[in-house]
């Protein structure tokens, strides 16, 4: 399953904890990942996936946004993943809540 390569992969490559589904009790600083979209097409599997960096500034999420981006490049080093390539990124402030974020949407080949 494509998800849990990416979480295992980042566990032990980025600096902060990674999530798959939001915790009741959050840390300072993590990254929360979904996937958004996936197809199949001559038998190469592809899928969209949208990562928020979450931080205390917004600065300190911007931070961890490039952190997080020169970590999933690196995926690519994996057996498991063909490609991966930088959708677009942006801040993702959550004006709800008030929570500071950047998002990086990533697509992947695998």
């Amino acid at each position: 399953m494509i998800e849990l390569i990416i979480n295992n992969f980042l566990d032990g490559h980025i600096s902060v904890p990674v999530f798959l589904e939001r915790p009741k009790k959050v840390p300072e600083r993590f990254v929360l990942f979904e996937k958004t979209s996936s197809a199949k097409r001559n038998h190469i599997n592809s899928a969209t996936f949208a990562f928020q960096s979450y931080a205390k500034s917004m600065y300190d999420a911007a931070v961890l946004n490039e952190e997080l981006k020169q970590v999933i490049e690196s995926i690519i080093e994996s057996d498991e993943i063909a490609s991966v390539k930088l959708n677009s990124d942006y801040n993702f402030t959550d004006t709800e809540t008030k929570e500071y974020r950047y998002q990086a949407v990533f697509d992947f080949k695998y």
